[in-house]
This record gives structure tokens, C-alpha cells and sequence, in this order.
């Protein structure tokens, strides 16, 4: 299949890179067309617009920022469904929430396509290595089809049933990595004011019972000065909003993402830390 695929920022670099790495022709579209440069230089070609990209590919495959960005890829004026051929999949691998995900469904299905949400975990270092989990709902059938490109973007790939499926089981993965940032945050807090030495009780957390891929992946960043976004605190906020958006729904108190999301407010909307990665979260706390 002629694959397009729209949205070239961090995490989206590194799965059509590893897409072109494992031989598959790439269209890509960005709203920015410098920042798919890199992609372009491996090999992919350029579209003007989603419609354009649709019009190419028979798989179309999306990650944007925001649920309001995917619905305006796909619905738009130039968007996907403007250019789609029947017969194609689309899999929107944003995370969003799952009822634009079911509403994507019964829109790609008025065209005769087949549609997935499909959003993953593993942040810019996943993307790069092609180690992602890739958390998966709606068409079977697209499923099947679609299932050795994931496998080579991700290592893990896992089908949760019906439309929207994918995207609650990515609201499960946050509000878990929600206490693991803040966890790593406030640990690093505690040990520096404790005069401990921060490399060694990393090394030490890490071989016992508190060890955790966010602790792992972004203490060493942190301790380098390094918050570049392997994931925007912009686009965690977000996620942190959809998740308990979605638990009020169900009936369900999650004191402790909520108390995420309060910290990550702050980070963002008080500090104007929303581009900084996830991991700086801990300079709200120097500068409080």
C-alpha cells in the first residue's frame, strides 16, 4: 500500500522514518513544510494539503496535536475525506478522545474506508528506535491489514475492540504515567534537599522496586539541563484533560490525576512551560 501519512513533528519524524527504513513509499503533509525536511531528505515525497495525500495513499495514517487539529485534517475543506479513495484505511494515531474517534468511524465508513485509532507510548525515543506501543481500536478487518506496518514502527501491538477502544486504553497509559512523572519529580526534589548524590540514587531506584520507564528515560535528561519535549507538557495536559473528561463521564474520582493535572496547569499555563518536554515539570518546583 501507497502510504500518506500528515503530521511530521517529533513523533511523527520517527515512525516515516521507520516506515522509509522498512521500504514503504511515504506521502506526508504538514502544516508546516520545513519541519518534514528531515522525512523528505529520507525519502518521502510532499503533498499540499490532506486531501492531497488522500488522494495517493491507501492507507492514511495521522498524528496531530490536538482533537480539534484531527478533526480538521480529516473534515476540513482540503482535508482526507475530501480526497479519500474507497477502500482505504485511515488511522488516526493522535491521542484524542474516543468520541471523535467513533465519530471518524462512521464518517470514514459513509466514504466506504475502514478506520483505527491507533495512538502509542514510548515518547521521541520509541518513535526513533521503532519501539513503540501501539494501542489499537476499531475495524477489524483494518486491523489485520494494517498490523505489519505497525509492526514496524512498534514493538508491542495490541487490538482493544470497537472504535474509541485505543483511545481509552492511551487515557489508561497516562493517568499511570501521570503518577510516574510526578513520582520522578518530586523524588528528584526530595533527594537533592537531602545533599544525596542524584546520578547514584538513580542507579540505585533503578535496580530495585521504584524503577520505571519514566524515571529511566527523563532523570538523566533532567540532570543534563535537557528539556527538549520527547513529549510536549502541552500535549500531556491535554491527554490529562480527555482522561478525566472521560472518568467524570463514567462516574469515576481520580483525585490523583487530577492532582497531575493541577501540577501540569500550572507548568504550562502559569510557567509557560507548554513546549518544554514533560520533564520540566520539576522547574515549577525550583522556581516556587
Amino acid at each position: 500500500m501507497q502510504i500518506g501519512f500528515i503530521g511530521t513533528g517529533v513523533m511523527g519524524t520517527g515512525i516515516v522514518l521507520n516506515l522509509l527504513k522498512a521500504g514503504q513509499s511515504v506521502v506526508v503533509y504538514n502544516r508546516t513544510e520545513a519541519h518534514a525536511q528531515k522525512v523528505l531528505d529520507a525519502g518521502a515525497t510532499w503533498a499540499d494539503t490532506p486531501q492531497a495525500v488522500a488522494q495517493q495513499a491507501q492507507l492514511v495514517m495521522t498524528m496531530v496535536g490536538y482533537p480539534s487539529d484531527v478533526e480538521a485534517v480529516y473534515t476540513g475543506e482540503s482535508g482526507i475525506f475530501a480526497g479519500i479513495q474507497a477502500g482505504s484505511i485511515v488511522v488516526d494515531m493522535t491521542t484524542s478522545t474516543p468520541a471523535l474517534a467513533v465519530k471518524l468511524t462512521t464518517l470514514a465508513h459513509e466514504h466506504d474506508v475502514q478506520a483505527l485509532d491507533a495512538p502509542v507510548s514510548g515518547g521521541d525515543v520509541g518513535a526513533q528506535n521503532a519501539t513503540l506501543t501501539v494501542m489499537v481500536g476499531g475495524d477489524r478487518a483494518a486491523y489485520d491489514r494494517v498490523l505489519p506496518v505497525f509492526q514496524q514502527i512498534g514493538q508491542r501491538v495490541n487490538y482493544f475492540g470497537t472504535a474509541g477502544k485505543g483511545q481509552h486504553t492511551k487515557m489508561a497509559n497516562q493517568i499511570m504515567i501521570a503518577g510516574t512523572m510526578t513520582g520522578l519529580t518530586e523524588m528528584l526534589v526530595y533527594a537533592k534537599a537531602a545533599d544525596l548524590d542524584l546520578p547514584q540514587v538513580l542507579a540505585t531506584l533503578s535496580s530495585g522496586g521504584a524503577d520505571n520507564w519514566s524515571m529511566d528515560n527523563y532523570v538523566p535528561r533532567i540532570l543534563k539541563g535537557d528539556y527538549t519535549p520527547g513529549f510536549f507538557a502541552k500535549h500531556f495536559l491535554k491527554d490529562l484533560r480527555i482522561a478525566l473528561q472521560e472518568a467524570d463521564r463514567m462516574q469515576l474520582d481520580l483525585p490523583a490525576t487530577e492532582q497531575a493535572k493541577l501540577l501540569y496547569e500550572a507548568m504550562v499555563d502559569d510557567f509557560g512551560l507548554g513546549d518544554d518536554g514533560t520533564q520540566g515539570l520539576i522547574k515549577t518546583y525550583e522556581q516556587a
